[in-house]
């Protein structure tokens, strides 16, 4: 999926930092997955092993202390974090991602 840039005919909200996309704001789009600032775009952003979408680093606690080039890559997004069930459901995508490390 290719990302184009657009400018927005409706508000959005960023996936990345999740703050407003005004109309007429130039900004990048994919179908089916939304929208992003172009300066979003830039920011290295790990994905959740969960649900895959993007982890949220720009918003994350550890963020001014996260080398995103060296840090584990089985990060969790503030939304399946949240869940009722955020652990067994983080177990269960790590099990599937690395059948290596023969999680139960």
């Amino acid at each position: 999926m290719s990302w184009r840039t657009i400018p927005m005919k409706f508000p959005g909200t960023c996936l990345v930092c999740n703050k407003k996309i005004e109309v007429n704001e130039v900004a990048l789009w994919a179908k089916g997955l939304g929208v992003k600032h172009q300066g979003c775009a830039e920011v290295k952003q790990l994905k959740c092993i969960v649900c895959g979408g993007p982890a949220g680093c720009p918003n994350c606690e550890f963020a001014d202390n996260c080398d995103l080039e060296k840090v584990s890559q089985m990060c969790i997004c503030k939304k399946c974090s949240d869940e009722k069930n955020a652990f067994s459901l983080y177990q269960t995508s790590v099990a599937k991602k690395y059948p290596m490390l023969n999680i139960k």
